[in-house]
């Protein structure tokens, strides 16, 4: 069976929201660890399959996170509730023996959901955690931004294709799409998009997206979930952000330096020639650091 064909779509009600996750390996899920991934804010599960490729022999799931991919399109007041959907995922899957990999906004999400259910992970690995020194967050759960979503730049994106095709051309000489692979390129593209009436829309809309930017700061409990985990904690941070290579244009890494301190068992790895966007521009390199973790 090819690899294409490995995967299963599946929904499931959690939190009281509708997700989509893929599931590669089922056979194998008695038998050995499973590996969790969640995605950054704006992209979706099927980010990953480059790197799942290369970790055969494995039970994976690939969640699109709320108002992502192919789960329900849904606002938010907090970045908690991703990890609040996660939790529940995990419980109503019976998942444990979890290696989780989070990119971003997901190794947020990964973070508080590993700190909900320790005694289910084995390992965390989080690639360019968007998760900022804790002077910068808010102090109630909600966000306190004084722009709204609809007033955000993020919903000036072109949301609206003729078809997958027009949107990679649209993007392919533009960073930091540029520095995808192909194929991840291609992917973000096939599965970041749902059909209607116009043609083809982004499955994760602007004003979703610009949701997920305003309440990225909105609470500062992240710390409590990061300062109670003792298992073993992997960071891959991509290059520091300077004048020349600001966070804003995702050229740089949005995750707090001394961040792999906080963690009781943490380590680091540093790609400081790589973009935020690390797994989408070495994907065989990421794949075969988190089959190191898994195989530890």
């Amino acid at each position: 069976m090819s690899f294409k064909d490995s995967v299963t779509e599946y929904q499931i009600e959690v939190n009281g929201i509708n997700l989509c996750y893929f599931e590669w390996g089922a056979e194998y899920r008695d038998h050995g660890p499973t590996v969790l991934f969640t995605h950054a804010g704006g992209f979706h599960a099927r980010m990953w399959d480059p790197i799942i490729r290369g970790l055969q022999g494995y039970h994976i799931i690939a969640v699109d996170l709320r108002g992502h991919g192919r789960s329900e399109e849904t606002l938010l007041d907090h970045w908690e509730v991703f990890g609040e959907d996660l939790s529940s995922l995990i419980a109503k899957l019976d998942l444990d023996r979890i290696t989780g990999v989070g990119h971003s906004l997901g190794g947020y999400a990964l973070t508080e959901a590993t700190a909900r259910h320790e005694d289910r992970f084995e390992h965390l690995i989080l690639i360019d955690p968007a998760i900022v020194s804790p002077d910068q967050y808010h102090q109630s759960s909600s966000s306190t931004e004084a722009s709204s979503p609809e007033t955000h730049p993020a919903t000036k994106r072109k949301s609206h294709f003729e078809s997958p095709q027009a949107m990679i051309d649209r993007f392919k000489d533009r960073k930091p799409y540029s520095r995808f692979t192909v194929e991840s390129l291609h992917n973000y593209c096939h599965y970041g998009l749902r059909k209607d009436s116009k043609g083809y829309r982004l499955a994760c809309s602007p004003l979703m997206e610009a949701t997920v930017y305003l309440t990225s700061k909105s609470s500062d409990k992240i710390f409590d979930s990061i300062r109670k985990l003792q298992l073993p904690v992997l960071i891959i941070r991509a290059q520091e952000p300077s004048e020349d290579n600001p966070i804003q244009n995702f050229s740089a890494s949005p995750t707090w330096i001394p961040l792999v301190n906080e963690f009781r068992n943490g380590r680091e790895l540093h790609y400081p020639e790589q973009s935020h966007f690390l797994p989408m521009e070495i994907p065989d390199e990421i794949s075969a650091r988190i089959a190191e973790v898994v195989q530890s």
